[in-house]
């Protein structure tokens, strides 16, 4: 039977390297058999081959090797994450100096049809309703009332996100800074207290 990364989670993990015996049971495991590889000097980056270098090594120098192994994984995905952001970041930036026209009308558009078409139209059904007496309209206006609660207060919240969000950004614009969010002031406020 074929060895595969999974087999060597155990020894890892025994050793001291449990981070990195849970990538060898992950999807990247090949990627963190070939540091344990390198790290333990087996011959080939294979599991048989590091489970036989692991086998043979002193049990001090095996948690020694266990230990650079870790520590070079935990650089290694460090180093993913930095250029995870990096991308990310550069990908924010293109966006905000594109001018693209459905960049910049999407959220106006949102909040003219919310306000200007959406809420007036419910308003008026609503008072037809009542004004005309109509039981089916109202009996069904109250019994959808959680619903339209729960689904007005999410569009409501989404355009005050983007009314809160559209301002720092026009203030970051102007001063080369990030205005504070309400939550960063409010964050600061708490630990100024204490």
């Amino acid at each position: 039977m074929a060895m595969n990364w999974t087999d060597l989670v155990g020894p890892l993990v025994r050793l001291g390297a449990p981070v990195l015996g849970q990538a060898l049971g992950g999807p990247l495991g090949a990627a963190a058999g070939k540091i344990v590889a390198e790290a333990f000097g087996a011959r080939e980056p294979t599991p048989a081959a590091v489970e036989a270098a692991i086998g043979e090594a002193d049990p001090a120098a095996a948690a020694q090797a266990a230990r650079v192994a870790e520590e070079r994984w935990l650089a290694a995905l460090a180093e993913v994450g930095r250029a995870q952001v990096a991308e990310v970041a550069g990908t924010m930036r293109a966006e905000a100096a594109s001018g693209d026209a459905l960049q910049r009308w999407w959220r106006p558009l949102y909040a003219l049809e919310l306000s200007l078409l959406e809420c007036p139209a419910f308003a008026l059904t609503l008072l037809h309703a009542l004004w005309r007496g109509h039981e089916a309209g109202i009996n069904g206006f109250a019994t959808l009332s959680g619903l339209l609660i729960a689904y007005f207060g999410a569009r409501f919240g989404v355009l005050g996100v983007y009314v809160s969000g559209r301002t720092r950004e026009k203030q970051a614009a102007v001063t080369g800074a990030l205005a504070p969010s309400l939550v960063g002031e409010i964050a600061k406020a708490v630990r100024g207290r204490k």
